[in-house]
């Protein structure tokens, strides 16, 4: 089976509402390729590594999490950018792209996916009066200890996460923002959190955790973010009887 392109833009705006969100990039289709979709490629990036194995399986789409067309970024296509866009063109591939609609998802976002895979109990988003709250806050049915939760992630992510302790205190409350949510930590710290999981850490997130009293752990900003565009492209393959295909390009970052 197959789908316009444009009608799969349609439906992928209705099912992540990207206008909802004020974002650092275009959401959607931003490289237009063949009018008919039959084998969409998902991943985390739009790498040149990942669009040469578009290519060899013969994909008409790629849907990622990390596309194009940064605010801030030089706006030229030269080099590396020129090299990517070139090869989705020639090869007529579309290229779609969902930055924070992908995270914040309720059942198919990055974060939702991360809770699932945790065991976490989704109570809220944690900026309580932002519907479109990037970071979430949750709880675990079973207070576990702060190595029983690294140990979890590790099994779980297939990642050995940075652990930086806040204290003696067990987790039972939960805050957590995959990707480069780090900044966030205040926030679950004053509102008085156990502990905050995130993909990156810096410098000062170990200072805040450690004089807040509240546990940091950096799982990885590839590892948590592997899974929204994995499930949206099953969901999309369930939909649409088409052929879906998860690669995962290792980033140890």
């Amino acid at each position: 089976m197959s789908i316009n392109n444009q009608t799969l833009l349609t439906y992928l705006n209705q099912l992540l509402k990207p206008e909802k969100v004020k974002d650092y990039c275009p959401n959607g289709l931003q490289v237009e390729g063949a009018s008919e979709i039959r084998t969409i490629i998902t991943g985390v990036t739009a790498s040149q590594a990942l669009i040469d194995r578009a290519v060899e399986l013969n994909a008409d789409a790629i849907l990622v999490h990390h596309g194009y067309f940064w605010r801030g970024e030089n706006p030229c296509i030269v080099g590396m950018k020129r090299q990517r866009i070139k090869q989705l063109i020639n090869n007529e591939i579309n290229l779609y792209a969902y930055h924070l609609p992908l995270d914040i998802h309720p059942e198919l976002g990055n974060n939702a996916q991360l809770a699932n895979r945790l065991n976490i109990d989704v109570i809220s988003g944690l900026e309580a009066q932002n519907q479109q709250s990037v970071a979430m806050l949750g709880q675990f049915e079973t207070p576990l200890t702060l190595q029983q939760l690294s140990n979890n992630i590790e099994t779980s992510l297939q990642r050995t996460p940075q652990v930086i302790s806040g204290g003696k205190h067990n987790v039972k409350s939960i805050a957590w923002c995959t990707g480069g949510g780090q900044s966030y930590i205040e926030m679950a710290a004053e509102q008085g959190v156990d502990a905050f999981i995130s993909g990156e850490i810096s410098e000062q997130t170990v200072h805040v955790a450690r004089e807040m009293g509240i546990h940091f752990i950096a799982a990885g900003h590839h590892a948590t973010e592997r899974y929204g565009a994995k499930a949206v492209g099953e969901y999309l393959a369930r939909s649409f009887d088409l052929e879906v295909i998860f690669e995962d390009i290792d980033n140890p970052v």
